[in-house]
């Protein structure tokens, strides 16, 4: 792998966009027309990644736009500079869509994240686009576990502030954890991504663009193994 920039460096990055972030700003229903959801598959052993953007309509959650592309890995999976690793990616993606979002849901964290600057907030910025992230697994911080009803949520708290949600988005599974990427506040991040889910765990912009993803990868899997006469991985 050809590596883009060292963690060193990439920290220093995080530090310095860090100033821009924004996650205290109040968004309506009113502000969302179109909702999009990002999400990266890899396919192993060829340092390989396709990305996917689906853009629905809001609150109507109809989908509007999908988008797919692929790139090469240049940076390692390092915990915590996932940013680094598939924003590059993403935002190929997004420059295809017709349809602009007015808010993007990111499969990783905002500002849950040690340096308070995760792949949500750093596509935010970059994007100047509000972000929130949506991960199924904790980054940072402690929670108390919610009920399990819809909708039940509890505080993410890390070095003594609230940086997001432990959210229930569908009765007996287990929750999301909703953090304000960008241009948004966390009571806003919480009631927005409940809002595009349809039933499953995750919101459906991230879903479809997960499923959007993991089809491009198989694909492209399946079109070179002809060529090369065996599998590439999964």
């Amino acid at each position: 792998m050809r590596v883009s920039i060292s963690v060193q460096e990439a920290k220093k990055i995080q530090r310095e966009m860090l100033d821009r972030v924004d996650v205290g700003r109040p968004l309506s229903d009113e502000d969302v027309r179109m909702v999009g959801g990002v999400d990266v598959s890899y396919l192993k052993g060829v340092e390989k990644m396709f990305a996917a953007v689906c853009v629905f309509k809001f609150p109507e959650m109809e989908l509007v736009e999908c988008k797919t592309g692929s790139s090469k890995v240049t940076f390692p999976y390092v915990p915590g500079y996932l940013a680094f690793r598939e924003a590059p990616a993403i935002l190929a993606v997004i420059n295809k869509i017709k349809s602009k979002p007015d808010l993007i849901l990111v499969d990783g964290h905002g500002v849950a994240h040690p340096r308070g600057i995760g792949i949500a907030s750093h596509l935010g910025v970059l994007l100047n686009i509000p972000t929130i992230g949506v991960a199924k697994s904790l980054l940072v911080g402690e929670y108390a576990e919610p009920s399990c009803e819809v909708g039940a949520s509890s505080p993410i708290v890390y070095d003594q502030k609230e940086v997001g949600a432990a959210l229930r988005t569908r009765k007996g599974v287990k929750v999301v954890f909703v953090s304000p990427g960008h241009g948004v506040d966390l009571d806003s991040a919480v009631r927005l991504t409940l809002a595009c889910c349809l039933g499953y765990r995750l919101p459906e912009p991230v879903r479809r663009a997960h499923r959007l993803a993991n089809e491009a990868r198989v694909s492209y899997q399946k079109k070179h193994a002809l060529r090369y006469g065996g599998t590439l991985g999964s």
